[in-house]
C-alpha cells in the first residue's frame, strides 16, 4: 500500500525503451522548427540563433536533448554556456515528419 503513494509522477518519462502504452513525446512548434534547421546542415548541426538573430532558448534545447531529439555535439571554449547540439536519428524523424506536411 505504501508503494502506491511513493510513485513518481509519470511526466518525467520522456525516454522510454519499450513503453508502447505510454504517451509519445510530441515536440512543440518551436522545437519542431529548431529541429528542422538541422535537416539541411552538415552532420545535423542545430543553430544557436533563429532566423532573426535571437538566441534559441536554452529551455528549448534542453527539452529536445531530454527527449532524445538532439544531443550535445561539442563544448564551445569561448562560450561554455552555449549548447552546441546536433540532430539525432529520432530528431530527424520528428523533424522530417513535420516538414513533409509543409512541403518546402
Amino acid at each position: 500500500m505504501a508503494n502506491a503513494k511513493a510513485r513518481p509522477p509519470a511526466s518525467g518519462g520522456q525516454k522510454t525503451g519499450s513503453g508502447g502504452s505510454q504517451k509519445k513525446a510530441v515536440p512543440t512548434a518551436a522545437q519542431k522548427r529548431w529541429l528542422q534547421k538541422g535537416l539541411d546542415q552538415a552532420g545535423g548541426k542545430l543553430p544557436l540563433f533563429d532566423d532573426e538573430g535571437r538566441q534559441i532558448p536554452a529551455r528549448t534545447i534542453r527539452s529536445c536533448v531530454a527527449a532524445g531529439w538532439a544531443e550535445p555535439w561539442f563544448s564551445n571554449p569561448i562560450k561554455p554556456d552555449w549548447l552546441v547540439c546536433k540532430l539525432t536519428a529520432a530528431g530527424a524523424k520528428v523533424a522530417g515528419a513535420s516538414s513533409t506536411a509543409k512541403g518546402s
